[in-house]
């Protein structure tokens, strides 16, 4: 049998002001899987995604990240489970006046020892590296331009060469190409699918682009009010799903901004990458 990498257990958060977020939630994730979360604005995608980060305690459940109770650790057990967990943020948390070099190598800080993360902030200790995973991104011209000068998209692919950089046990995406063009979001998440696929690690990404979704991921969750409304492969994904899904939306949100029923045949359904 599979290890598991994430098990939810009738997890649910509610937030200080009374909004709940997550609504008893039940799941699990086989290590090495690769699963797409799609929904509507204000669904949950993200609280669920930070809750999985360790970032959020649930308020009521039981939950398992990489085989542990992060809430039922000490304080080194959960730091240490941090370091194995990799999270790209829609706005990348990285300091606008730091150089992109320094922001992608900070990927690693957690498993460096101290005196070698100090002296990569005065000197960058691993140049090469850093240039290689900046290139998968098509932006290793950048490597010593400083962050603030970069488009919200660049950040966006800088934040995602961090966590290639970090290899680590868990990757997380939270709208990772919400900024980037439509061409260049397909190569973004498809180096995300290639870097799980090749170490046999297990990535969680949550995407507006619903055709990115069903294109590069094997598994569909889709999430309404915080609860799963359905979790399927792609091909058994129906479009009365998704119309029942974003029903508070207008449309079913694409790379292109066109619904998906208007868009060319062939562009919904490509095959899966492994």
């Amino acid at each position: 049998m599979k290890p598991v990498s994430i098990k939810l257990d009738q997890v649910s958060l509610v937030h200080a002001n009374g909004q709940r977020a997550v609504n008893n939630i039940s799941c699990e994730i086989g290590s090495g899987e690769r699963v797409a979360i799609i929904g509507p604005s204000g669904a949950g995608k993200t609280t669920l995604l930070r809750v999985l980060a360790t970032a959020l305690r649930p308020s009521s459940g039981e939950i398992r990240i990489l085989g542990k109770d992060p809430w039922r650790v000490s304080r080194t057990a959960l730091r240490e489970l941090r370091c194995r967990i990799g999270m790209v943020h829609q706005a990348p948390p990285i300091p606008p006046r730091q150089r992109v070099v320094t922001a992608v190598l900070a990927g690693r800080l957690g498993h460096w020892p101290l005196w070698k993360g100090l002296a990569s902030l005065a000197y960058p200790v691993d140049i090469a590296g850093a240039r290689r995973m900046l290139a998968r991104m098509e932006i290793a011209d950048k490597l010593f331009e400083r962050c603030d000068r970069l488009s919200g998209g660049q950040m966006q692919r800088v934040g995602v060469a961090r966590i290639l950089y970090q290899q680590p046990d868990l990757l997380l995406t939270d709208e990772p190409v919400s900024a980037v063009d439509p061409a260049l979001s397909d190569r973004v998440i498809g180096e995300l699918n290639r870097e799980a696929s090749e170490r046999g690690v297990t990535l969680v990404a949550s995407l507006h682009a619903v055709d990115l979704a069903l294109h590069w991921f094997p598994r569909i969750i889709g999430i309404r009010n915080g609860e799963i409304a359905f979790d399927l492969p792609p091909v058994r994904v129906t479009d009365a799903m998704l119309k029942d899904l974003y029903a508070s939306e207008s449309t079913v949100p694409t790379q292109g901004n066109e619904p998906l029923a208007m868009q060319p045949a062939g562009v919904r359904r490509k095959p899966l990458c492994s």
